[in-house]
């Protein structure tokens, strides 16, 4: 009978002793009260309570939590109501004052919170207050930690999550904003005509400059090749001339050429007749000297303008040639025609018009 008693204590003391045993989880604490006093606070790790004298009150998370507190209705200094839907995020520091501190934390901590952002959003417009959300959630959350150290809780950060002003605002806002959006389109629609208006006006002035150095460069390079011919014309006439003095020409050659260029001046155009001065000598002659004087058959002048001669049309020449390379091209090929031509050096080849150029 002894024994069963004993054994019987013995069950009795294992099971209120391996009762009593706890372990408190990582970032948890435990509120531990003897006889209705507060006793201590148990951390992570293996505690033993002791029976029928001490008992856990709360069991606390350490953790930092998120409070999604629903959307509250504040009105700003100009009189609009909106709805406000804010976070805010917490952790417990002091588990005696979480517990000792507040009756209910979660709703004093929300009620506080509502009050808090009533109390900012009453002193900020309606603009202000879509514009300044970091403000507003650095002051809530100033004001929230302060007040709530007393409760054991740090608040580490609040944010509004949304902002919902009435519908008639909504749609000002909209109207607003799409106004804004067509006048940044307007202005820049301008800035864009204007800056093509600039861009055309400086490649037409470079166009300009451009044709200006081109035309006067074809009119050095129209100076510069007309000096050079009449050089090369009057070389040649000067080397010729030298070339006759040197090959000693004979008397009998001397008529010959001499009657030539009778030949050359007496062409049926000529009103009068140049005589050589030894006319002696060329009686032969006498029957043209008849013919001027009207002695015997003469033959009527032949007045009929002269055919010029057509100019070889040049490849390189367009529509879109200067006048200066037009001008170049025609002064080219009238020397070319001329050079022959001893009276061609008198002549101006220069255009005196745009006419001339044209023709």
């Amino acid at each position: 009978m002894g024994l069963v008693i004993l054994a019987i204590i013995i069950v009795f003391v294992l099971i209120l002793v391996f009762t009593n045993i706890r372990i408190v989880p990582q970032a948890h604490a435990f509120v531990i009260e003897r006889l209705g006093k507060y006793k201590t606070t148990w951390n992570a790790g293996l505690h033993i309570k002791t029976p029928f004298i001490e008992r856990i009150v709360r069991t606390v998370s350490l953790k930092e939590q998120v409070l999604d507190f629903p959307p509250q209705p504040v009105i700003t200094k100009d009189n609009v109501t909106m709805q406000i839907d804010s976070v805010v995020f917490m952790k417990v520091f002091d588990p005696k004052l979480y517990t000792y501190g507040v009756e209910n934390p979660m709703a004093g901590l929300q009620n506080l919170s509502a009050t808090t952002l009533r109390s900012i959003i009453g002193d900020m417009e309606l603009d202000q207050t879509l514009t300044s959300r970091e403000s507003i959630n650095a002051r809530m959350q100033q004001v929230l930690d302060q007040a709530t150290d007393a409760w054991g809780i740090k608040v580490t950060r609040v944010e509004i999550k949304n902002i919902q002003p009435p519908k008639e605002i909504e749609e000002v806002m909209t109207k607003q904003m799409r106004a804004e959006r067509e006048r940044r389109q307007t202005v820049l629609e301008a800035q864009a005509h204007q800056e093509a208006v600039v861009s055309r006006a400086e490649g037409d002035k470079r166009a300009k400059i451009l044709a200006a150095e081109a035309e006067r460069d074809a009119q050095v390079a129209l100076a510069e090749g007309r000096a050079k011919s009449i050089q090369l014309v009057y070389e040649a006439e000067a080397d010729g001339i030298k070339m006759l003095n040197a090959a000693e020409i004979s008397d009998g050659v001397l008529k010959y050429k001499g009657i030539q260029a009778l030949k050359d001046v007496a062409d049926g155009r000529s009103t009068k007749i140049f005589m050589p001065s030894d006319i002696t000598k060329v009686v032969e002659t006498l029957g043209v000297a008849g013919e001027a004087m009207g002695i015997g058959d003469a033959i009527k002048p032949d007045d009929r303008p002269r055919k010029k001669p057509v100019p070889k049309a040049d490849p390189c020449i367009g529509p879109e040639t200067s006048r200066g390379g037009v001008a170049a091209a025609m002064t080219s090929e009238a020397i070319n025609m001329d050079v022959s031509d001893p009276k061609a050096l008198d002549r101006d080849y220069t255009p005196k018009n745009e006419q001339d150029i044209g023709e």
